[in-house]
């Protein structure tokens, strides 16, 4: 004996519905964890010359980079520069910190 169960139009469209958020949210959750690796590199980076520092009572991230800025060049370049190879997420720096700065 078998079990017949209606086929009717709202049945089939519940269990599509169910089936395409099924597989949206098995896609997210497939780009959450493997997302991160496809732009992840075991390849170093280019070297870059750098020399360290520390930091002065009273500088400011701006100050050290105006500094560094060549004539005509825009001090905001240096700042986003020095936070890249620091991997600063603020330009907040504090008295004897020591920062790496880009030779020129």
């Amino acid at each position: 004996m078998s079990i017949y169960a209606p086929q009717t139009v709202e049945a089939r469209a519940r269990r599509t519905r169910a089936g395409r958020t099924l597989g949206v949210t098995l896609l997210l959750a497939a780009a959450a964890v493997l997302g991160p690796q496809a732009f992840a590199s075991d390849e170093p980076g280019e070297p870059v010359a750098v020399h360290a520092y520390t930091v002065a009572a009273g500088e400011t991230l701006w100050d050290i980079a105006a500094s560094l800025t060549p004539s005509g060049a825009d001090v905001r370049d240096m700042i986003i520069e020095i936070q890249h190879l620091n991997a600063m997420p603020t330009t907040d720096l504090a008295a004897g910190e020591q920062i790496y700065l880009p030779v020129q």
